[in-house]
């Protein structure tokens, strides 16, 4: 297909990476996907696909990568980091290594990524940076407080970049989607802290609420292939993409909470400028 594009996702074994993959392929999208073992796409069987065994926390494994889809297909028209995994706890149970593994993933992934991806967007002036944050990077709730501060991370990067590289034809957005009927919810993309604290057992209950919407989320990864396409192809597209019903409410309920606290602290605020 002559106006195809090529996609770069990053941790698309499983979830709404793997159906990113499956989905753009079917609409004749060119597609490189990355993840820890390249056997995890085994199952994926199309001349437009290149999979990709990479490790997110190696610069040189990044940038192989890139060098590859660039040979493969001759240019990168959209770079997606998805991979990434919650962890649950409060912050004093966690472990500077559970907090910096955390992180290591869902940010300094991203960080690298993109470093590694801007030379070809930068080359080309065009390009789309979608980095997947969540809700809870904008709305956190409770019990996932260094999982909330990364992906607050990733959304604040985001809102950067798109001021940054906006000038150079490369649009940048931020996806905080809400709750897909993925993986997500399950051992392999979610670990909680091995320490507890008996104060913190409410923190419990609420991880518990995860598990019991397991298979019943409102949001079907199959249909976010056509809205990132849509995306893609906006003249101005938004630094700030809530994805899904749930995503939608309680970013409205956040923004209209934060409209409301600062109206109400506004004297407050004011009151440390110089006096007139």
């Amino acid at each position: 297909m002559e106006n195809s594009k090529v996609w770069y996702i990053t941790g698309a074994s499983k979830g709404i990476g793997r159906s990113l993959v499956e989905q753009l392929l079917l609409q004749g999208e060119k597609v490189a996907a990355t993840s820890r073992k390249i056997s995890a796409f085994s199952g994926i069987a199309n001349e437009n696909f290149l999979p990709l065994e990479v490790d997110l926390t190696d610069e040189k494994s990044i940038a192989t990568s890139f060098e590859s889809t660039k040979y493969a297909f001759g240019k990168i028209d959209v770079v997606i980091n998805n991979a990434g995994y919650g962890i649950g706890g409060a912050i004093e149970e966690l472990s500077d290594e559970e907090i910096n593994d955390n992180f290591n993933v869902n940010f300094f992934a991203v960080v690298k990524v993109i470093q590694q991806a801007l030379p070809y967007l930068r080359n080309q002036r065009s390009g789309h940076i979608i980095n997947i944050s969540s809700i809870a990077g904008f709305a956190p709730g409770l019990g996932w407080s260094i999982y909330s501060a990364a992906k607050f991370a990733v959304t604040g990067l985001s809102e950067a970049l798109a001021n940054d590289l906006k000038p150079l034809g490369i649009n940048v957005t931020a996806v905080l989607p809400g709750w897909f009927r993925t993986n997500f919810a399950k051992a392999d993309s979610i670990s909680f802290g091995k320490k507890q604290i008996d104060d913190y057992s409410f923190l419990r209950a609420a991880h518990q609420k995860m598990t019991e919407i397991d298979g019943k989320q409102l949001g079907n990864p199959d249909k976010v292939a056509n809205a990132f396409i849509e995306l893609i192809n906006s003249q101005n597209p938004p630094t700030l993409l809530f994805l899904g019903s749930d995503a939608h409410k309680r970013a409205i309920d956040k923004t209209n909470h934060l409209l409301k606290q600062i109206d109400g602290w506004k004297i407050l605020s004011l009151s440390t400028d110089f006096d007139k």
